[in-house]
């Protein structure tokens, strides 16, 4: 016991308490549901006779949808703090949207919940501030670490949907699993209310920009843009997070898709390769994560990389019929590279852009790496229907190219001292 409270990631959340802890903690209320349902929701809508194509136009409609609500996540977060900005992107992002996927049963109120979803990219510029604007800059890849370990122990209750589809059936379950996640939102809500305060430099954009109107804050954006397009560093990591932005977005959609429809996996055992993905991951976090500091950012997310693509080779090779075993190592590979690559592009971006410009900066980004690969879910839809593993030979490519960009990063300088911002 004394061993495990003296692990760095234990001591990391002792020493970041407030915001970060808090935030960390509740992340169980959103993994959970989130975990439970996932490897199930695409198949929920195509079991209801959506298809493929639709299936992607819904994704690519929605993504549009969420560049427009990126862009201003930063002006709204600005405007009337991450704490309260976090708490609204959950309400209409989360509870909303969740209550109409429960009801849903045509390609109509399908894209209804994934537009109403869409008001999470609002959030998700206001919670990462919420989350990292009070903690130490040497701890981001730690806190960034510790939001990953919160959602993957959801992973561990998954196979509770398996076994519920196995003895009723797919849709009246994943119905009821959305009606519980809306629940869970509104718990996460109050406590966000409740035990959050308004980071430090929350409080100051606040009282910057309550009296400034939304035109000069637009017009500001003039600025910022080429203070981003000018930082090539920036620019090397912006580039690596619309790949894997595009990379999860394809695989998570269409991974059920290809390996029930064509590898002849059972449905049930679509909630076990969640599991078998969070264990993997949280073992390589809590046992390996801290002993790669010495070597920072760019050989551990390339080795990351290169890994995924030997994963995405085996199962594009995968034959029909025993499939199993290829599939449990393309997860193994998958979950490694997660654990190697994430934290520190998300760490890295943090490091390189303004504190005083966080928000914006963010929101920016995020609306930039959505733009862009908004057209992709539409594309993956059409491959699939073309062939199912299309859409996994045009993740191998975008992998690589990865691979090549990240070669190219330089390791940050990380600082001791406490930021404001």
């Amino acid at each position: 016991m004394k061993s495990i409270l003296k692990h760095p990631l234990m001591e990391l959340l002792r020493n970041n308490k407030g915001n970060p802890r808090t935030l960390i903690l509740m992340e169980p209320l959103w993994g959970i549901p989130f975990n439970l349902i996932a490897p199930f929701a695409t198949l929920y809508m195509y079991t209801q006779g959506i298809t493929d194509v639709q299936i992607g136009l819904i994704l690519s409609v929605s993504m549009v949808v969420q560049v427009f609500f990126s862009f201003f996540g930063g002006i709204i977060t600005d405007r009337f703090g991450r704490k309260n900005t976090t708490i609204m992107g959950d309400a209409f992002g989360w509870v909303v949207a969740c209550l109409i996927w429960a009801f849903s049963n045509n390609f109509w109120l399908f894209l209804l919940a994934a537009i109403l979803n869409s008001f999470d990219k609002i959030n998700w510029t206001a919670w990462f501030c919420l989350l990292i604007e009070d903690a130490d800059p040497k701890d981001l890849v730690g806190v960034y670490s510790w939001t990953h370990i919160a959602g993957l122990v959801a992973v561990f209750l998954a196979p509770i949907s398996g076994l519920l589809i196995s003895n009723y059936s797919l849709v009246p379950v994943v119905r009821v699993l959305y009606v519980i996640f809306a629940v869970n939102m509104m718990i996460k809500i109050v406590i966000t209310y409740r035990h959050c305060t308004e980071t430090k430099r929350g409080l100051i954009r606040m009282e910057e920009t309550k009296n400034t109107p939304l035109i000069k804050m637009l017009n500001e954006y003039k600025t910022l843009v080429p203070s981003i397009l000018k930082n090539r560093e920036i620019m090397k990591v912006i580039t690596i997070s619309v790949i894997l932005h595009i990379y999860h977005l394809i695989s998570s959609s269409f991974f059920g898709l290809y390996v029930t429809q064509r590898l002849g996996v059972n449905q049930g055992y679509l909630a076990l390769f969640p599991i078998l993905n969070a264990i993997v991951m949280l073992i390589f976090m809590v046992g390996v994560q801290h002993r790669l500091e010495a070597v920072k950012f760019r050989i551990p997310m390339w080795s990351g990389l290169v890994i995924n693509a030997v994963g995405i080779i085996l199962l594009i090779l995968t034959p029909a019929g025993n499939s199993i075993p290829f599939i449990i190592v393309h997860v193994f590979f998958g979950a490694i590279a997660v654990a190697m690559v994430v934290p520190r592009k998300d760490a890295l971006l943090q490091l390189n852009i303004d504190a005083n410009e966080r928000a914006r900066i963010n929101a920016l980004i995020i609306t930039f790496t959505i733009a862009f690969a908004s057209p992709f879910g539409y594309f993956a839809g059409w491959l699939s229907s073309i062939d199912r593993r299309l859409p996994f030979i045009f993740l191998l490519a975008i992998t690589v190219i990865a691979i090549f960009i990240v070669g190219r990063i330089r390791d940050p300088e990380v600082t001791e001292q406490k930021s404001v911002g």
